[in-house]
């Protein structure tokens, strides 16, 4: 999706605060597609600066700037087991049967068991939503709950974001007589358990090239089979323009890349839930107290932890009850009850990852060249080691695992990763070697056990797992920049005109702009660590920025070091309302000193 960048650093920048290259996304052949597409097309150049170094082209411009479901949706039945999927399904809404939908208690697993069950019920089925405890049950499908659903009625079990690895619980389902069908795309093993449909596009045997997909995009294309298949049987179909919200709360969520359906299917999602329609989201948009219309990041840094807040440290279900209420008096205390457990999430994490950021700097000052970080302490709640494991690999720019053990030493982990190095592969091979009791996950995050005792054994095998890939990764560290500013550009009809190239995440990344030879007028700590100021250019006029989370870190000691002096600053552009008034700030990522020049 990117282009090459351009190996001249640019403003002479070597070496930045955080130690990175400043290089130009759009270079060489990319400037040439720039200049055609600002051409032929009136984007203006910083825009096509921007499409052109994510390799898009002029001719193709049209349908990048206003992608449609219609062009990009594919058949669903191109996805393996999807037919026999949709005809179990149908028959379950036509007997009006009882299903049970087992989900993740993440946000992709309660924006999925929530989309599923919506478009159920609205065929009269009697549909249910079970998603475990992550302390007492652990991820996936488990035999106990298995037992339970079927005792309490089930006919069907859909499992969602969840069962492509769970052997013996589906096997305990097919005892019981209860027919189960898999909706989910985490990596495969090679043997898969026994169900009447797995649909999952990350199986070894699928063709359909649509592994980008998170969960809710796979039961959304399973929703647009099914509907389908219900008109050919004389049913009603429904509008599923409605669900696109969820679709996109999960697949930024997610962070799965947000390319070809994928960001159609955000960009359509983000526009549907602006209708405000659902009365869950509305109520969280509400206590996040966001002004104007939702971006993806939003989702990720606002939505997204307040829905996980109820799997992490609360009622794992509180997530999916929310995402289903359709009565605003309903949906507020549940709301308000995530938002509080997100609070309470935010002060058990902090004190969890300054110890765990301490261990890493340790380690790495006694090994540099370390290809993972692995941690664990019986102290951290189970629910928020995937939050610590993020921190120190933000903070590090290496993969990390945080671990939550027991009094055996055993427990539960999560890892977090950095591009080009696959921590699921990994830890799906620490599993097959024996140093892991289960584990899997993505590229970029991943779930381990280790037994009792196990966890040295477990650091020893995924550090030298992923030594190389991170060495070869760690070689050059660049930072890709799409064009240069002067504080008085930064105005919300610029944002607006970058907007159209969006949503911006994982695989469409955020375009990153330099502010350079600014003065640093004023720099202050602010929150929970955050470093807020002001620069001033040449001509006198004056932009705002804020460097979250980096009071403690490089980048954020550089600026307040640097009050008063000359310097370029790297980040990207953000729209900050209040008051009933717009004004646009620099989300800074990186600075260097400026070199006396123009």
């Amino acid at each position: 999706m990117t282009s090459t960048a351009g190996t001249r650093p640019l403003f002479g920048v070597e070496r930045s605060a955080l130690g990175r290259r400043w290089l130009a996304r759009c270079a060489g052949p990319a400037e040439m597609e720039a200049l055609a597409i600002a051409q032929q097309h009136g984007t203006g150049e910083i825009l096509a600066r921007v499409l052109a170094g994510r390799g898009v082209r002029a001719s193709a411009l049209p349908g990048y700037l206003e992608p449609r479901l219609k062009d990009l949706l594919p058949d669903p039945l191109v996805l393996r087991d999807m037919e026999a999927a949709a005809t179990r399904l149908a028959l379950a809404v036509e007997r009006r049967e009882r299903v049970a939908i087992f989900g993740d208690y993440d946000v992709d697993g309660a924006a999925s068991a929530a989309l599923l069950a919506e478009f159920l019920i609205g065929h009269g089925v009697d549909a249910v939503i079970r998603i475990p405890d992550r302390i007492t049950e652990g991820y996936g499908p488990n035999v106990p709950a298995i037992r339970q659903l079927r005792e309490e009625g089930a006919q069907l079990l859909v499992t969602v974001d969840c069962g492509t690895a769970s052997h013996e619980p589906l096997a305990e389902a097919a005892r019981l007589g209860l027919d189960a069908v898999v909706l989910d795309h985490h990596q495969a093993p090679e043997q898969l358990p026994q169900a009447l449909a797995i649909v999952n596009p990350n199986r070894q045997d699928d063709l359909s090239g649509l592994g980008h997909l998170c969960a809710a995009g796979v039961v959304f294309l399973t929703v647009v089979a099914l509907n389908r298949l219900l008109g050919e049987r004389g049913l009603p179909r429904r509008d599923l323009s409605d669900a696109l919200d969820l679709v996109a709360l999960a697949t930024v969520a997610d962070v799965v890349p947000l390319v070809g359906l994928n960001r159609a299917l955000v960009r359509q999602g983000l526009a549907a839930m602006a209708q405000r329609r659902r009365p869950g989201l509305n109520a969280l948009l509400d206590i996040a107290a966001l002004n104007g219309p939702p971006q993806a990041w939003h989702l990720g840094f606002l939505v997204g932890p307040r829905i996980n807040a109820g799997g992490r440290i609360g009622d794992a279900a509180l997530g999916s009850r929310l995402l289903l209420a359709r009565d605003p008096l309903q949906a507020g205390p549940i709301a308000a009850e995530l938002d509080r457990l997100n609070r309470e999430r935010q002060v058990v994490e902090q004190a969890a990852v300054i110890e765990a950021e301490a261990l890493a700097q340790r380690a790495l000052h006694d090994d540099p060249g370390l290809g993972a970080l692995v941690f664990g302490d019986p102290d951290w709640h189970p629910g928020i080691v995937g939050l610590i494991a993020a921190r120190v690999k933000e903070r590090t720019g290496r993969p990390a695992f945080a671990f939550a053990l027991d009094a055996g030493g055993g427990g539960t982990g999560s890892g977090r990763s950095v591009p080009g190095v696959d921590l699921g592969l990994a830890v799906r091979a620490a599993v097959s070697a024996g140093v892991a009791v289960k584990g899997g996950g993505h590229a970029m995050a991943a779930g381990v056990t280790v037994p009792a005792g196990g966890l040295p054994a477990f650091a020893r095998y995924i550090e030298a797992a992923l030594r190389e890939a991170v060495a070869a990764r760690s070689a050059v560290t660049d930072l890709a920049v799409d064009g240069s500013l002067a504080a008085a550009a930064l105005q919300p009809d610029l944002v607006a005109s970058l907007d159209r190239a969006g949503p911006y995440g994982s695989g469409n990344p955020e375009p990153v702009f330099v502010l350079p030879h600014h003065r640093l007028t004023d720099a202050t700590v602010v929150g929970q660590g955050h470093v807020r100021g002001r620069v001033r250019s040449g001509d006198g006029a004056v932009a705002s920025f804020v460097a979250f989370r980096s009071a403690e870190s490089d980048l954020g000691r550089f600026l307040l070091a640097a009050r008063g002096e000359s310097v370029h600053l790297a980040g990207m552009l953000a729209v900050d309302r209040w008051g009933g008034a717009e004004r646009v700030e620099l989300r800074v990522t990186d600075a260097a000193p400026a070199r006396p020049g123009p």
